[in-house]
C-alpha cells in the first residue's frame, strides 16, 4: 500500500488492486457506501483497469468499504476509507498489523505534519510535536479506534487498526483462490466485511407442506361447498306425483269451476230449446 492510509482529504485520488494469487479468477473491486450498496468499478465509480481501480477524484460520498471479488463469488478481506472535507486526517495502516510489528501514525493537514494530541478509544495516549506517533511492538491489546487533534487545525475522522497473530491469516476468502486489497496513491481503509450479504432464510420442508395443503384447501373448498348444494337441491326439488298440496287443491278448484260452467251452458241451452 502506498502510501499505508485509510482516511483522505476530499478531491484526492486513491486507487485500489486486488493482489491475486490465480489470475485467471477475474477479481474486481467493489463497494458500499452510505448512498448506495454493492457498487462496482468502472460501472458506478472510478475507472477500471483488469484488477486495478482508480479514483481520481474523491468525494465525502466515496467513504465506505471496499472489497475485490472473484467471478465465483469468492471475496477477499475489506477495507474501510475515509473521505473527509475537514482539514485534518490520521494516516494509519489500511490492512491489519502483524502482531510484534511497529506502527506509525501521522496526524496530517492539508499542507503539514503539526503537534498533535494521539487518542485511542477516546482516550489521551500522547502529545507528539512532531505530529506522528510509533507504536512498537503491537499487539492485541493495541487494536482499536485511534484519531488525532490538532489545537490549530481540529480533529481527524477515526479509524480502526486491526491486529492479527503471525500464524493467522487475513480475512481468507471463501473460495480456493485468495486476493489481498491493496492500495496504491492515497488509498484507505480498515477491516470489515460488506454488509450487503444478507441471505435469504430458507424455508423449511414441513413449512412448505403447511402451505401446499393450505393452498389446495383454499382453491377446493368452494368447489365442494357448491357441489353439495347442488345435489340437496336437486334431491328437494318438486316432482309431478308430488306436487305440493296448495298447488293441488288450486288445480282442483279451477276443474271445478269449469264443470259448473259447463252445466250451467247445457242447462241454458236446454231451457231455450223448450221454450
Amino acid at each position: 500500500m502506498t502510501p499505508s492510509s485509510s482516511q483522505f482529504f476530499e478531491y484526492k485520488s486513491f486507487s485500489l488492486r486486488c493482489e491475486e494469487d490465480d489470475s485467471s479468477a477475474g477479481w474486481t473491486l467493489w463497494r458500499n457506501t452510505k448512498k448506495r450498496q454493492r457498487t462496482k468499478c468502472g460501472v458506478d465509480w472510478g475507472l477500471s483497469a483488469g484488477s486495478f481501480c482508480n479514483n481520481t477524484v474523491t468525494f465525502r460520498w466515496d467513504t465506505g468499504v471496499y472489497w475485490c471479488e472473484s467471478r465465483e463469488g469468492a471475496t477477499s478481506n475489506s477495507i474501510n476509507i475515509t473521505v473527509t472535507e475537514g482539514s485534518v486526517i490520521l494516516q494509519s495502516p489500511v490492512l491489519p498489523v502483524m502482531e510484534g510489528d511497529d506502527v506509525t501514525l501521522h496526524c496530517k493537514t492539508k499542507t503539514s505534519n503539526l503537534p498533535a494530541d494521539f487518542y485511542k478509544d477516546g482516550s489521551l495516549i500522547r502529545t507528539e510535536p512532531a505530529g506522528h506517533m510509533t507504536i512498537h511492538h503491537v499487539s492485541k491489546s493495541d487494536e482499536g479506534l485511534y484519531k488525532c487533534n490538532s489545537s490549530s487545525h481540529g480533529e481527524s475522522p477515526s479509524s480502526w487498526i486491526s491486529v492479527t497473530g503471525k500464524s493467522a491469516t487475513t480475512a481468507p476468502p471463501p473460495a480456493s483462490t485468495t486476493s489481498s486489497l491493496i492500495s496504491a496513491t492515497p488509498p484507505p481503509a480498515y477491516e470489515a466485511p460488506p454488509s450487503d450479504s444478507a441471505a435469504p432464510l430458507p424455508v423449511s420442508p414441513t413449512l412448505q407442506l403447511v402451505f401446499t395443503l393450505v393452498r389446495h384447501l383454499v382453491v377446493f373448498c368452494p368447489y365442494f361447498i357448491s357441489t353439495v348444494l347442488m345435489v340437496s337441491l336437486y334431491r328437494h326439488r318438486p316432482t309431478g306425483k308430488n306436487l305440493p298440496v296448495s298447488m293441488t287443491t288450486h288445480l282442483h278448484d279451477q276443474a271445478a269451476g269449469r264443470l259448473a260452467e259447463d252445466y250451467d251452458d247445457v242447462m241454458e241451452v236446454t231451457t231455450e230449446h223448450q221454450f
